[in-house]
């Protein structure tokens, strides 16, 4: 069920309403916490939350047992109705499937992080409102509680130190140029999915959410550019 979250004293008195899909969601599933959707991948799923990071590894949104599973929030992730009480990185976990389902399309940002140019925004959607964000990092890590970037444990990255160790990370192992800025304040948004099953290693889609003002053209212009510049300066 989805997290509970301290409510702003100052928003208590306009209760945010839940969005259509999520009161059809919710009918179908009550752990329903959100839904994803990545132009130019099959990505396009709810997401659920539960007491533990097991139960959708192999169960259905529908409750039945399922190898592909379900898209699940990690299940110490505060999140719902007020994004000032989120954690700071929302960490999102699905199945690499062959057949591309569940997280299984996000290999062609891997196999081709060129494509990171055509499709870098995250559309995801608490069951209150509609948010979007542009991913900056792209890489592979160990999956395992010895490896060198345990990012499924830096979620709450409320000071500046935390937010730029987390943000250092992902930058030394990235596939990508990022050509963005990353602050702490911003939220942070983690896709994980299995890389190698021999060493159980994981690849990352990590993201921002877009600040107020900020707009998909701009950003993709900039994105467009700094992966341009990045080229031409290597040849």
């Amino acid at each position: 069920t989805e997290a509970a979250t301290d409510v702003p004293t100052e928003a208590a008195t306009e209760a945010p309403q839940l969005t259509e899909r999520a009161k059809k969601l919710l009918e179908q599933n009550p752990d329903t916490v959100g839904y994803i959707t990545i132009a130019g991948t099959q990505v396009d799923n709810p997401v659920v939350q539960t007491f533990d990071n097991e139960y959708y590894l192999d169960t259905g949104f529908d409750g039945q047992e399922f190898r592909a599973g379900t898209v699940f929030m990690d299940c110490t992730d505060m999140f719902g109705a007020y994004p000032e009480a989120w954690s700071e990185n929302i960490v999102l976990y699905g199945h690499n499937m062959a057949d591309n389902t569940m997280f299984g399309s996000l290999r062609r940002y891997r196999q081709d992080p060129e494509y990171y140019k055509e499709s870098p925004f995250i559309e995801f959607s608490s069951n209150y409102a509609d948010y979007t964000y542009v991913i900056f990092g792209l890489l592979i890590t160990g999956g395992d509680a010895d490896s060198d970037f345990l990012y499924w444990q830096q979620e709450e990255l409320d000071d500046k130190t935390a937010f730029d160790d987390y943000v250092k990370s992902v930058e030394e192992k990235n596939m990508i140029d990022n050509p963005l800025d990353v602050s702490v304040g911003d939220s942070i948004l983690t896709l994980s999915t299995c890389y190698s099953d021999e060493d159980n290693s994981r690849f990352l889609v990590v993201a921002r959410r877009l600040r107020e003002g900020e707009d998909k053209e701009t950003l993709l212009a900039t994105i467009q550019k700094g992966t341009e510049d990045s080229s031409a300066a290597q040849e």
